[in-house]
C-alpha cells in the first residue's frame, strides 16, 4: 500500500486537529493549512489530492476555523463525492456536504422552486432518450439506437455549453466538432426536444444547472441565502469544469473567494461532454493572490510505470502539455511494462486473459487486476476469454453497491437478525461476527462457492461475498463487535455511499476507470485506429487521446501491460500498427518523428501466431482461414465477437444439430465435475454450440472455432471429435497424432 492509501478499513478518528496532518507529505500539508484565500492545487495522478484537500478539510473543522455546515465540496460522480464523505466521517469531519454539481443543484432547486417560481419543482427526467426519439420522429428523422445515443450526448453538450438550438450550427463549426448528424438537423431536434419538456412540464439534468443559474442570477435573495449557508467551496477535478458548472460556481462564490480548487490539465479527457481545462488554466489570471500548491510525489505507482507516464506527456503538445506535472515516483522499483503484439483480437483476449490468470495463481487478487479499452464494445471479447479462462469479472458501470436489490433485501435480513438476537434459530452455532453473516446471507444466496458462469446469479453471488468479507474485516478491525455494530456502519456507509469491493477482474473503458487504481492494468487494443480512436481529426482531439492513455497508464500501481492485434479477426490482413503514442517509449519502436514501420520487435513479446516461432498447430489454425471473417449463412463480415465465435450473424437461420450440442452438453457437464471447475471453464455455451453447427472431423476444423484454442484442443479436443464422429469418448479416431 501507498502513503496516500495505506489506512486501514477502520482507521480511528484523529484525536485533535494537529493529529489530522500527521502523515501528510510537505506538499499536502501546505494544502491541508492553506484555508484563507484562493488556492489552486494542481495534482498529478496518484499523488494524494483526495487525501489532501479532505484532511484540508477536516483540519479546518477540526481547528474550529471552518463550521462544518458552511462548507460545501463538490466533485463530478456520485462514487467520487461518496468517498469523498466516507473520509470527512473517518476524520471526524461530520456535517460538510460533499455532492456532485448535479445533486447540489438540485437540491437547492427543490428547496426554492416554491419561492421562486410557485408550485411544484417539474419532474425530473432521468432517460431523456425516449423523449430525444420522439422529438426526432416528430421531425421525420429516424435514428438507430447508436445515433440515439449520440444525438442525445449532443444535446447534453450543447446545454453544458450554453448553446441555444438556433445557436447550435455555429457552434459547431466553430469549435471544429465533429457532430454526429447534419447540425441543422440536430438543431431541429434539439428545439423539438425542449418543446416537448415545456408542454409536458418535465426537466432534465442540465435543466437542473440551467434552472439554479437562473434563479441565483434573477433572485438575488435567495442568492443571498445560499451564499450565507455556503461560505467555503472545494472543487475537485476542476479540470473537467463545464461552462455551465463554472457559471453555477460563480454564483455560489459572489464576491467572495474561499474557494479550493484542485486538478490536472494532464488528465482532461471529458471535452466531448463540454468540460475545458481553460477554468483551471486560467485560475491565477482570475486570482492573482491565490496559493498554488503543487502535487507530483506518486504513491500509487513503481517509477517504471512513472517513467512510461511522465514519456508519454513529454509528447504531448499544445497549452495543456505546457502545464504537465513530472511525477515523481515514491515507490520501491517493480517490473518494466510490457509489450505484446497479437495476431488478432480474440487472441489478444486469451493472451490477456492467460496472463490474468498467471497474475492470480501469483497471488494478486482478482479485484486488484484491471482491463481497460477505449470503447464499450470491446469488452465481449474480453468477457468471453475470462469466462473461458474461469476467471471472475465485473463489468465497470453497473448500479451502484448500495443500490442494489440484493445488497437491500441483505441488509433488512441483517437488520432483522440482529434484533432477534439469540432468538434467531438461524444463528445458533455462530460463534463470531462473520459466521453469523455468513449463516443470515446463506438464505439470501450466498454459498461458500461462487455459482458457475456470469450474468445475474454471479453479480448477486458477488454482492453478497462482498458484505462477507467486510463482516471479516470489521470482526478483525474491532474484536467482540456485534451483529448490530455490522449493521450501524453498513448503515453509515450506504448514507455515504462508501462500498465495500467486490472481488472480480475489472473491465472498463479508460473514460470510466479515471479516479480509479489497480495492482495490475492490462490496456488492450492500443492499435492506430483505436488509439487514437479513428474520428479524432484535429490536433486538440488526437492530444485528448494522449492524455486518455496517460490516464490508463497511471491507474496501473505494479504491473503494467499493453498490448495490441495486427488484426481484428483471425486470418485476417495483419496490417495494423501500435499506437503512435508509444513511439520512442517502447522498447524496438520508432524515434520520435520516425516514419514507416514498427522499427523492428526490439522489447515486443510477439504472442505465438504473430510471426516465426508458432507452432505447427497455431501456423495451421492462422492460416487456415484467410481475409475477413464472413457470415456461413449470408456471407457478411463479421465483426462481433460472438459472431465471429458463431461464423454467423445472429439474426442468420441456424444450422445446428441439436442432438449433437445436448450430447456435449452432457459431456461437458462430466468433466467440470470431474475436474471440480465450473461447466464454463471447459467450453461456455456458445463456443459449444459453434462446434454443434461447425460438426469438426479434424483438430484443424476445431483449433479455429473460437472459444476453443490450442490448450482446449490438447486438452478436450480428442473427446469433442469422438462425440461429433459418433464414437465414444476415449475412442481413437484413426488421424495421425499431432495432426492438424
Amino acid at each position: 500500500m501507498t502513503a496516500a492509501t495505506h489506512s486501514t478499513l477502520f482507521p480511528q478518528v484523529p484525536e485533535s486537529a494537529d493529529a489530522v496532518l500527521d502523515g501528510l507529505d510537505p506538499e499536502q500539508r501546505e494544502v491541508a493549512v492553506a484555508l484563507g484565500g484562493p488556492v489552486c492545487v494542481l495534482a498529478g495522478a496518484g499523488t494524494g489530492k483526495t487525501r489532501a484537500i479532505t484532511h484540508r478539510i477536516a483540519y479546518g473543522v477540526r481547528a474550529g476555523i471552518l463550521q462544518p455546515a458552511t462548507v460545501l465540496a463538490v466533485t463530478f460522480t456520485n462514487r467520487a463525492a461518496g468517498e469523498m464523505r466516507g473520509r470527512l466521517r473517518q476524520l471526524g469531519a461530520t456535517g460538510v456536504q460533499a455532492r456532485t454539481f448535479h445533486s447540489a443543484a438540485l437540491r437547492q432547486l427543490q428547496y426554492f422552486w416554491p419561492k421562486a417560481v410557485g408550485g411544484e419543482l417539474p419532474r425530473l427526467v432521468e432517460r431523456k432518450v425516449q423523449l430525444v426519439a420522439e422529438a426526432a420522429a416528430r421531425c421525420g428523422i429516424r435514428l438507430d439506437r447508436n445515433e440515439l445515443r449520440d444525438v442525445t450526448s449532443e444535446i447534453e453538450w450543447a446545454k453544458v455549453t450554453q448553446t441555444v438550438p438556433a445557436d447550435y450550427p455555429a457552434a459547431v463549426a466553430k469549435t471544429q466538432r465533429d457532430a454526429p448528424r447534419d447540425p441543422a438537423e440536430l438543431s431541429q431536434i434539439y428545439g423539438t426536444y425542449e418543446q416537448l419538456k415545456r408542454d409536458r412540464s418535465v426537466i432534465d439534468f442540465e435543466d437542473v444547472l440551467l434552472l439554479t443559474v437562473g434563479i441565483l442570477q434573477d433572485r438575488h435573495d435567495i442568492a443571498d441565502h445560499v451564499r450565507r449557508q455556503y461560505q467555503h467551496f472545494v472543487v475537485d477535478e476542476y479540470q473537467d469544469v463545464s461552462p455551465l458548472q463554472q457559471r453555477l460556481l460563480d454564483l455560489w462564490l459572489g464576491d467572495r473567494d474561499s474557494l479550493c480548487v484542485v486538478g490536472d490539465v494532464g488528465q482532461t479527457i471529458y471535452s466531448f461532454t463540454g468540460a475545458t481545462p481553460d477554468h483551471l488554466l486560467n485560475f491565477r489570471t482570475r486570482h492573482p493572490n491565490a496559493t498554488v500548491v503543487k502535487l507530483v510525489r506518486d504513491y500509487r505507482s513503481t517509477p517504471q510505470v512513472v517513467h512510461l507516464a511522465n514519456g508519454l506527456l513529454s509528447q504531448a503538445h499544445g497549452r495543456a502539455a505546457e502545464h504537465r506535472l513530472e511525477l515523481v515516483s515514491q515507490r520501491a522499483g517493480g517490473p518494466e511494462p510490457s509489450y505484446t503484439e497479437y495476431p488478432d483480437e480474440p487472441a489478444e483476449a486469451e493472451g490477456t486473459a492467460r496472463r490474468i490468470r498467471e497474475l492470480i495463481a501469483a497471488g494478486v487478487p482478482a479485484g486488484e487486476i484491471a482491463v481497460l479499452y477505449r470503447v464499450n464494445s470491446q469488452s465481449e471479447v474480453y468477457e468471453q476469454a475470462l469466462a473461458d479462462a474461469g476467471v471472475p469479472y465485473q463489468l465497470r458501470g453497473a448500479e451502484r453497491f448500495f443500490d442494489r436489490a440484493e445488497v437491500r433485501e441483505a441488509g433488512v435480513a441483517l437488520r432483522g437478525a440482529a434484533r432477534a438476537g439469540s432468538n434467531d434459530s438461524l444463528l445458533d452455532g455462530a460463534d463470531d461476527l462473520p459466521s453469523e453473516v455468513r449463516a443470515v446471507l446463506s438464505t439470501k444466496g450466498w454459498t461458500s462457492k461462487p455459482p458457475s458462469g456470469s450474468g445475474a446469479a454471479r453479480d448477486r453471488w458477488e454482492s453478497l461475498a462482498a458484505l462477507v468479507r467486510l463482516a471479516e474485516d470489521f470482526e478483525q478491525a474491532r474484536p467482540g463487535a456485534t451483529l448490530s455494530d455490522l449493521v450501524a456502519e453498513l448503515d453509515e456507509r450506504a448514507a455515504a455511499q462508501h462500498a465495500p469491493t467486490v472481488q472480480g477482474v475489472t473491465l472498463a473503458s479508460l473514460h470510466s476507470a479515471k479516479g480509479l487504481e489497480w495492482d495490475a492494468t492490462f490496456l488492450v487494443g492500443l492499435a492506430e485506429g483505436m488509439m487514437p480512436i479513428a474520428y479524432a481529426k484535429t490536433d486538440e482531439q488526437v492530444e485528448e487521446e494522449r492524455r486518455l492513455l496517460y490516464v490508463g497508464v497511471t491507474r496501473a500501481r505494479f504491473h503494467l501491460s499493453l498490448s495490441w492485434a495486427v488484426s481484428r479477426s483471425p486470418g485476417g490482413r495483419g496490417n495494423r500498427r501500435p499506437t503512435r503514442f508509444l513511439n520512442g517509449l517502447r522498447p524496438g519502436s520508432p524515434a520520435l518523428g520516425a516514419r514507416g514501420g514498427s522499427g523492428g520487435s526490439g522489447g515486443i513479446d510477439r504472442a505465438p501466431g504473430s510471426g516465426t516461432g508458432a507452432t505447427g498447430t497455431e501456423q495451421a489454425a492462422r492460416s487456415g482461414r484467410r481475409g475477413p471473417v464472413r457470415c456461413r449463412v449470408c456471407g457478411r463480415t463479421l465483426t462481433e465477437a460472438g459472431e465471429m465465435k458463431l461464423m454467423r450473424c445472429e439474426d442468420c437461420p441456424s444450422d445446428m444439430d441439436e442432438g449433437l450440442y445436448e450430447r456435449l452438453r452432457q459431456w461437458r457437464a462430466e468433466r467440470a465435475r470431474e475436474i471440480s471447475q465450473p461447466a464454463y471453464c471447459v467450453f461456455t455455451d456458445k463456443t459449444l454450440m459453434a462446434i454443434a453447427e461447425a460438426v469438426p472431423g479434424t483438430e484443424r476444423e476445431l483449433v479455429v472455432i473460437a472459444g476453443v484454442g490450442n490448450r482446449k484442443l490438447t486438452r478436450f479436443g480428442a473427446d469433442v471429435l469422438a462425440i461429433c464422429a459418433g464414437r465414444p469418448v476415449g475412442e481413437a479416431s484413426g488421424e495421425p497424432a499431432g495432426e492438424v
